[in-house]
């Protein structure tokens, strides 16, 4: 038995269907806007692991008189240029959508600046600078608490 056509347009059938379609459209934006949320968090991470003094060698900067002081082993790397701590490249990414119409998105933050892989790994001749883990953890709490907000 049914208690409505759906076939014909301004029966409940088609409004409850288009109310649904709109609630899901307005909660992906959210689910949108939340990633660039994410995203923000990370680079403000990223910004408070990568500033501040560091307790290596002093050095002095090339064709300069001014002196630096760079990172110890295990220490994020120190800034000389700037340059790693600027470059960094912050996206949203759909990944689809799922079977109830729900967009799936990553979030995520990339260095820009080649260097940046033997900084936190280490090479042969350097011991490791690791940053990642440190951004990861400093951004964790608040991008836990953007994605436990209430949808409406």
């Amino acid at each position: 038995m049914k208690l409505w056509n759906d076939g014909k347009a301004g029966s409940a059938g088609s409004a409850i269907r288009a109310t649904v379609k709109g609630q899901v459209a307005k909660i992906n934006r959210q689910v949108v806007a939340r990633g660039v949320r994410a995203v923000n968090a990370m680079r403000n991470a990223e910004l408070e692991v990568l500033k501040g003094q560091r307790s290596g060698r002093t050095y002095r900067k090339p064709h300069s008189k001014a002196t630096y002081t760079a990172s110890a082993p295990g220490e994020p790397p120190a800034r000389r240029t700037g340059n790693l701590r600027m470059h960094w490249n912050g996206q949203v990414k759909s990944e689809g959508s799922t079977a109830g119409g729900g967009v799936q998105i990553i979030a995520e933050l990339e260095s820009q600046e080649k260097y940046a892989g033997y900084l936190e790994n280490g090479t042969k001749k350097m011991t490791a600078r690791p940053f990642v883990d440190k951004i990861k953890e400093k951004a964790t709490p608040e991008i836990e608490k953007i994605y436990k907000e209430p949808y409406g």
